[in-house]
């Protein structure tokens, strides 16, 4: 029986950061800021080393404006911009990514998200192990008994139980947890007052997003039922901003 494939994607924007904020301030002997090109280089040699995939994507987000801020105009606008320092070390890691020979994909108008959901459903399709190279929450959604994700700086491995115990349900209902609950960071709105954990509760408790707001009248505490009730639209629109698109149109070579 032949051994089932496996791919690695690696959230090359999300690493970055973590590189950046991971080690003190290094610079070259010129003066150049490289402490995040160090860390993610140290991250992408690892992940060559210990030779566990057949294959290597980097994916990286193009720009900050996407198909989202067109939902909704105010998507990720409480975000600054880069730190000073980081700015220059964006091409040097895209470069060393090119040095390694290793695929690296970036698309105008789409986040590195939306790209990882397309290619682990295009892999996951194909009966190829998938494995997502992130600690970003908002791909777990995406994770099945196919695909899973690995911290690499924490050396931790995320599956459906890891999901449902920072979410309170399993991969399928994270979209539907996250439209509620919302997310300050990324400026998605939800339903005012409404975290996580009630969030979860709910859904559990009515099956689905879907179930919430067909018989959100049944919900006994009134601040709970007020929150749905007064924001099914921000709570739609919430569902379109957190939902990986899966089946954006790029050209995917196997063999490469």
């Amino acid at each position: 029986m032949n051994k089932r494939k496996k791919i690695s994607l690696i959230d090359g924007s999300g690493f970055i950061f973590r590189a950046y904020y991971a080690l003190p301030p290094l610079t070259s002997k010129n003066g150049k800021p490289v402490g995040a090109v160090l860390g993610f280089c140290n991250m992408l040699l690892k992940l060559i080393q210990e030779k566990e995939s057949d294959k290597l994507i980097v994916v990286f987000d193009s720009a900050k404006k996407t198909f989202r801020n067109n939902i909704y105009s105010d998507y990720k606008a409480n975000r600054g911009e880069a730190p000073e320092d980081l700015i220059p070390q964006f091409k040097i890691i895209r470069e060393a990514v090119d040095a390694f020979d290793i695929t690296r994909v970036e698309l105008e108008g789409y986040e590195a998200d939306d790209l990882i959901a397309t290619y682990a459903k295009f892999f996951d399709d194909k009966n190829w192990s998938v494995e997502i190279v992130s600690s970003d929450k908002d791909l777990m959604q995406l994770i099945n008994n196919n695909i899973f994700m690995k911290d690499p700086i924490k050396n931790k491995i995320i599956k459906e139980n890891e999901v449902f115990e920072k979410f309170g349900v399993y991969p399928e209902k994270v979209i539907d947890v996250q439209s509620l609950a919302g997310d300050s960071v990324d400026n998605i709105p939800g339903a005012p007052g409404i975290g996580i954990k009630t969030a979860a509760l709910l859904v559990n408790q009515f099956g689905s997003l879907k179930g919430i707001l067909n018989d959100f009248k049944k919900i006994k505490q009134n601040k709970r039922r007020e929150a749905i009730e007064f924001n099914i639209e921000n709570i739609a629109i919430s569902k379109k901003l957190v939902e990986l698109k899966k089946d954006v149109k790029v050209e995917i070579n196997i063999d490469k």
